[in-house]
């Protein structure tokens, strides 16, 4: 009787073990199933920036070094397919002449950004013209905080003492970098060829307060309209076109300047594809150029649209610090030692700045 029921007892826990058992891979692979998506999203958007982006540095390393003047072309062809694109993701049928879906911000509200994002480009690309190395571009666009805080303390926002502080290494950082780099090239203040990278410096400045005052409205509207900014990325770009017709002369000259490059130099197996082993090497890399870029524009996005804005901050510090390195490395800049310290100082203070991120708003304005 006993032994029958230690059988019974036993067969019963048993039964209990082994319908207890399965629950373990099943939660796991619940837990798979619920993070795999978000995992693969998350490696999608930053492959998306780091290698969009940073392909996109290298890509225009290459055009630029080629011909320096091509800055206004690259933003015009950048411009041309991002508006192709958005108007197929805006595209309806039911709505000619135009055939796009109706707007959920005024136009009227676009035209300041509109205006504004031309001019930043415009004004960042320029800057290429005036001895502007891409390294030190990166160090000096990556001081987008001083501007920032700037416009924001005029709007009423008030910020912490880390931030302040960070802003100020950011200041320093960015005049060491940029000052070194000039006395490296033999810019002294008795060189002629020094007002022309001065000039580049000015451009550069203008265009990071431009771009302040444009975030700083962006957040305006995505405040009153929810962030729209499939849309801003649209009409952006869309109707910024008809301001090049004035440079359509110097764009053609450019191009035609591009297609004059040498061949592109393809591994073995590639050359045996017709045709492709003849195409100018500046014109593949401008399509690289637009293609990467729009791969940036999209990963970044889609990073700001689902997550924080200080993970967008500290990301984005991260990819730029990649950026400069792939510049270096892959180019064979030398920056000099004072140059170098500056990025290390532009960086750290960026990430200081992106650890206490959310500036105390002490009043609202409209603009």
């Amino acid at each position: 009787m006993s032994s029958g029921k230690q059988d019974a007892n036993g067969t019963v826990k048993h039964r209990r073990k082994a319908a207890e058992t399965p629950t373990t891979p099943s939660v796991s692979g619940q837990l798979m199933a619920e993070s795999g998506p978000a995992l693969l999203a998350a490696t999608a958007i930053l492959a998306l920036i780091f290698g969009g982006c940073c392909s996109n540095v290298f890509a225009l390393e290459a055009i630029v070094n080629f011909g320096p003047a091509s800055g206004t072309l690259l933003t015009f062809v950048q411009f041309a397919f991002v508006a192709v694109i958005g108007f197929a993701a805006q595209f309806d049928r039911t709505r000619p002449p135009f055939f796009v879906t109706p707007n959920k911000v005024p136009i009227s509200r676009w035209l300041v950004n509109i205006v504004l994002f031309f001019s930043i480009n415009m004004l960042n690309n320029h800057a290429f013209s005036y001895d502007i190395s891409v390294p030190v571009h990166i160090i000096l666009r990556s001081g987008g905080s001083i501007t920032t805080m700037a416009i924001g303390y005029l709007y009423g926002k008030r910020y912490s003492r880390i931030q302040v502080v960070s802003v100020v290494l950011l200041t320093f950082g960015i005049i060491m970098a940029a000052w070194s780099d000039a006395q490296s090239k033999g810019q002294a203040s008795s060189d002629p060829q020094r007002p022309a990278f001065s000039t580049g410096l000015v451009i550069l400045f203008v265009a990071q307060l431009l771009s302040a005052f444009m975030g700083l409205y962006t957040d305006i509207i995505y405040e009153k309209y929810g962030p729209q900014w499939k849309e801003n990325l649209f009409y952006t770009h869309v109707l910024s076109l008809p301001f090049f017709i004035p440079f359509a002369p110097a764009m053609l000259q450019n191009l035609r300047h591009l297609a004059e490059s040498a061949p592109l130099d393809l591994p073995g197996p590639l050359r045996n594809i017709s045709g492709i082993d003849r195409l100018p090497r500046q014109l593949v890399y401008l399509v690289a150029n637009v293609l990467t870029q729009y791969a940036c524009i999209r990963g970044v996005n889609l990073l700001a649209a689902t997550t924080s804005s200080l993970t967008v901050t500290i990301v984005l510090s991260i990819r730029k610090l990649a950026s400069l390195l792939l510049s270096i490395w892959l180019f064979g800049n030398t920056l000099a030692s004072g140059t170098l310290i500056g990025a290390v100082i532009v960086f750290g203070a960026g990430g200081l700045y992106s650890l206490d991120s959310k500036p105390k708003s002490k009043k609202k304005k409209e603009l």
